[in-house]
């Protein structure tokens, strides 16, 4: 098959749309980004890339700490909109009738409602032109219980995550393989 050539553009996904939890002690906020992924296992850490003129984004650095929260597909209204208001002009959580939940961070919540959240404190940040990349330690990580297996295991036929690709919202559906299973019929 021939491809066709494309302007450069990002099309990388799925990617998980990812709403960040953040807070400064007197007010917590979110905001939702498709820019966030694993950067390192061993600590384990994550991305997350804000442009400077967002509110999270001063909050953020003020109080060096942030959460990743993982909705599922069935959130994408409140994705959407925690992407499109700004926390300048309202409280997302109150709107939104989202419950801020605390685990080890001082000040920035987790999203009680999302199926996984990861706490994050800020190792460090690299300014890439339009945006920052936020380098966050995983600190803590918690899953809600109903959407793990036997063994404690994510099973992820039982929640389907939001992703996002190319401007848009997408379901993800499980294959039910895991790494290595093409292993098992090859080796010889």
């Amino acid at each position: 098959m021939e491809k066709k050539k494309q302007p450069a553009q990002l099309l990388l996904g799925p990617i998980p749309a990812a709403l960040i939890g953040c807070g400064n002690g007197t007010e917590n906020n979110i905001i939702t980004l498709a820019w966030v992924g694993v950067v390192n296992s061993n600590p384990p850490m994550i991305s997350a890339a804000i442009r400077s003129n967002r509110h999270s984004f001063g909050i953020i650095i003020e109080s060096g700490e942030f959460t990743v929260n993982i909705p599922s597909a069935e959130q994408v209204e409140i994705v959407d909109l925690c992407g499109t208001l700004s926390g300048k002009d309202l409280n997302k959580f109150d709107r939104f009738n989202l419950k801020p939940a605390r685990g080890l961070l001082k000040k920035a919540p987790m999203i009680d409602e999302c199926p996984i959240s990861m706490e994050c404190e800020l190792e460090q940040t690299l300014n890439l032109g339009s945006h920052t990349a936020f380098i966050g330690k995983v600190i803590s990580s918690y899953v809600r219980e109903d959407i793990l297996d036997d063994k404690g295991k994510i099973d992820f036929s039982k929640c389907q995550l939001l992703g996002f690709c190319a401007g848009s919202y997408l379901a993800t559906t499980p294959l039910g393989l895991s790494i290595g299973y093409t292993l098992k019929d090859n080796i010889k």
